[in-house]
């Protein structure tokens, strides 16, 4: 069985790797007879909940439009601190099965659109996924456990987002000409886990 997460599902659920098994989170109550038979939804606040789903669980999980929303740090009651998005960076890792494929899309640094919208509090750049990557990725000094490598990061447009990071030729035109008036505004990753 092919499973997908999509984190932050919304009312429109995403699966960029066609997986046979589509399963979403959202924070918000979404009515789940509102969509196809093979989609699985839960209700979950993934700032202070777990993943709700066993290890090794997802052959694929997408964060479109969502990472920005997760605080990096938040200090509980009694002062001690925690890093949400380094927490869920962790769980992405845990429910994906070893070389599965974690693919997020979000507004990113110099753009505005990383900025505008007041519920974005993690800001993300360029490089960021580079704290999950590699054979001792720098994100262990804030906890992190697992270990990503980038298969793809791009500049792209968020029209893109429906996509895996793959263009066609009329498409990298489109991307130059909206490169050229300024108007690409996120970064997208393609990550997968080495386990």
């Amino acid at each position: 069985m092919s499973n997908h997460l999509d984190l932050g599902c919304g009312k429109f659920p995403r699966n960029p790797f066609n997986q046979k098994n589509l399963y979403g989170i959202d924070v918000r109550d979404i009515k789940p007879d509102s969509f196809d038979e093979g989609f699985y939804y839960k209700k979950a606040n993934l700032f202070l909940e777990p993943i709700p789903y066993p290890d090794n669980f997802f052959n694929s999980v997408s964060a479109f439009d969502f990472l920005e929303h997760v605080p990096r740090v938040h200090i509980d009651e009694n002062g001690k601190v925690h890093f949400l998005f380094i927490k869920l960076m962790n769980e992405v890792y845990r429910v994906l099965k070893p070389n599965g494929l974690f693919f997020a899309l979000t507004p990113c640094y110099p753009n505005r659109e990383a900025f505008q919208d007041p519920t974005h509090v993690n800001i993300i750049t360029k490089n960021t996924h580079e704290y999950f990557c590699g054979e001792n990725p720098d994100g262990r000094m804030y906890g992190f456990t697992g270990q990503f490598e980038c298969i793809k990061s791009r500049a792209v447009y968020s029209s893109y987002a429906n996509k895996a990071l793959t263009y066609s030729l009329s498409e990298k035109f489109k991307w130059v000409r909206k490169f050229l008036k300024g108007q690409i505004s996120h970064v997208a990753w393609e990550l997968i886990a080495k386990k």
